[in-house]
């Protein structure tokens, strides 16, 4: 397990790096995508958030949601990400939603910084952002 530390503009900085934040949604788009048809159906984006377990715990405690709370939940999240109401979410959508989320995230931060505590195996978005940002401050300046 390991500790980053990062704040708005850790967040910010990354997704305004477009290569990197690119490459990074659509790696996520690509796991998520079981069925790999090129979208996101609602099954398929439930599991993904039901991974996250954002949910059933609260500061760390397991909490009992009823099954209709979730469902409904779940489904409010998949609208939202279904921009066009297709019924599917493609990459653009998802991309799309996913920057929102993270410049809230960012506005959320501001300048404070906090700790987070990580899996070293975590391929999170917030984690790409801080290793981003430890990649930048490693290299050596020009002489």
């Amino acid at each position: 397990m390991g500790v980053v530390v990062i704040d708005g503009s850790t967040v910010r900085d990354f997704v305004n790096d477009e290569a990197q934040f690119k490459k990074s949604v659509d790696e996520s788009f690509a796991q998520l995508d079981l069925n790999n048809d090129g979208v996101l159906s609602r099954s398929e984006l439930r599991k993904a958030f039901e991974s996250l377990r954002l949910i059933e715990s609260h500061f760390g405690i397991d909490v009992v949601t009823p099954p209709e709370q979730l469902t409904q939940l779940y489904d409010s999240i998949f609208e939202k990400f279904d921009c066009d109401k297709s019924g599917t979410v493609d990459l653009d959508e998802f991309r799309t939603e996913i920057k929102k989320i993270l410049l809230a995230i960012a506005d959320g931060l501001g300048s404070s910084p906090i700790q987070m505590a990580l899996e070293d195996d975590d391929q999170g978005f917030l984690k790409k952002a801080a290793d981003l940002e430890a990649s930048k401050l490693q290299k050596p300046s020009p002489a």
